[in-house]
């Protein structure tokens, strides 16, 4: 089993959004990739709840405790304890908690790509680097175009062709790392790509 990017169970508090990363299998190498979240009352994922798609692979959300509203492509769908939600691939989706106290959920990207590192890099500029964010929880231009301009086809905003925001992101990462951004945590190098999608394969 490859080295974990973090220890196991790891807890992050995003308190923009009243969300807790839980990074319960911090291990690479398989064909999905999860964590667990936990969101207070009023809490909300997904950017501060802004609509978002992943382009290249499922999202399942698993309740263990509570109850999540998932918005896909304009529509509400609930889960409570027990039950699941999937996203699909492309579809424009964000989730809040629709429960009076903590939901519970268990977050899995089918296929893994490197979503692991994405949101491992995002919940730790929630507590490293507050100043990256916006008072309503919102992540501030430049430091975001440089995290999706590093994890290409991972998160795009839903509304603007994804072709403008490659290029509009690709733009502006030079100047966010001029203006002093920083990465949390790097993509995997190339060779540590290849590892990863050789125990993918080997996985499927």
């Amino acid at each position: 089993m490859r080295e974990a990017l973090v220890p196991a169970y790891t807890r992050i508090v995003n308190h923009f959004n009243s969300e807790t990363f839980v990074f319960t299998h911090p291990h690479e190498g398989g064909i999905s990739s999860r964590m667990d979240v936990v969101l207070g009352k009023g809490g909300s994922g997904g950017g501060n709840a802004v609509a978002h798609i992943h382009p290249g692979t499922d999202e399942i959300f698993t309740v263990n405790s509570g109850c999540v509203m998932v918005m896909i492509d304009g529509k509400e769908y609930f889960a409570a304890e027990g039950q699941s939600i999937t996203v699909p691939k492309g579809a424009s989706h964000f989730f809040r908690n629709a429960f009076d106290g903590d939901t519970h959920l268990t977050v899995t990207f089918v296929t893994a790509q490197q979503h692991l590192r994405f949101f491992l890099n995002i919940a730790r500029w929630t507590s490293e680097y507050p100043s990256y964010f916006k008072p309503d929880g919102s992540v501030k231009l430049l430091p975001i175009a440089l995290g999706l301009n590093a994890f290409p086809d991972h998160l795009y905003i839903s509304g603007p062709p994804v072709w403008v925001q490659k290029a509009l992101y690709a733009t502006l990462a030079p100047i966010a790392r001029l203006m002093g951004y920083r990465l949390a945590i790097r993509p995997a190098s190339r060779a540590e790509r290849r590892a990863i999608e050789n125990e993918q394969a080997f996985a499927e």
